[in-house]
């Protein structure tokens, strides 16, 4: 089954060749797509010279950034023309460990539409966030389940692995946030749609190289975005 990893960056030199090669060691068949919206830094070079050596890499040059959702979608529409199974997300600064991709997979060969890659839902596994910026995500999550009701503790998770049954099914035109809500709202269709979902423990570790793009903007984007799904939901206009 063909599996492709779709991978945001922006301003991401430092880590993408290293990401990029711990996938390509991996014991399993995978694809690489790379969205880079027009990194200043020179990310989109460093991939350039990577895909000259492995015809598994691609890559789309945005003109500008264009945002983390946009950016799935984008790679979301490539992957299901490309007949893809399996499909994941998963960020370029090494926060999500490369070697648990094949776990993912494995979760959705044994049958299952969306595996969630959760620091949540095995005690609390993150590694070197500030207790301010790990309040904020875990009261974040634990708002998103009360107001949705999805029994998905980490709904605000960015490393995952999609059957293409699943994102074929959702009508990603209507797919409109970004950065956390983005997660919260993809996480809230899938599972609105019936299929069937999985978290796995995985380990979260804060970068070391490169800028955060979290931002205020982003948080309330997440905060109101709960409510316009939950009453999408009643209406049945999602």
């Amino acid at each position: 089954m063909k599996s492709l990893v779709i991978i945001p960056t922006y301003n991401e030199k430092d880590n993408i060749r290293t990401v990029i090669e711990r996938l390509q060691a991996l014991p399993i068949e995978l694809d690489i797509l790379i969205i880079d919206d027009n990194s200043p830094d020179g990310t989109a070079d460093i991939v350039r010279e990577l895909q000259a050596d492995d015809p598994h890499i691609f890559m789309i040059n945005r003109p500008a950034k264009l945002g983390l959702g946009t950016a799935y979608i984008t790679g979301f529409r490539w992957a299901l023309e490309r007949d893809y199974e399996y499909i994941l997300e998963m960020d370029a600064d090494l926060s999500h460990n490369p070697d648990d991709v094949p776990r993912l997979i494995q979760e959705c060969e044994n049958g299952y539409d969306l595996v969630i890659g959760s620091r949540y839902c095995n005690g609390v596994n993150v590694i070197n966030w500030p207790i301010k910026r790990l309040l904020l995500s875990y009261g974040a999550n634990k708002y998103s389940r009360m107001i949705t009701r999805m029994p998905i503790m980490d709904t605000t998770a960015g490393f995952k692995c999609y059957r293409r049954e699943a994102l074929a099914a959702i009508n990603l035109d209507r797919v409109k946030s970004s950065g956390y809500s983005f997660q919260i709202e993809m996480h809230f269709r899938v599972w609105n749609a019936g299929f069937k979902i999985k978290e796995i423990p995985i380990i979260f570790i804060e970068r070391s190289e490169g800028l955060s793009k979290m931002s205020k903007n982003i948080v309330w984007e997440a905060v109101f975005m709960v409510w316009i799904l939950k009453l999408r939901q009643i209406f049945r206009s999602l």
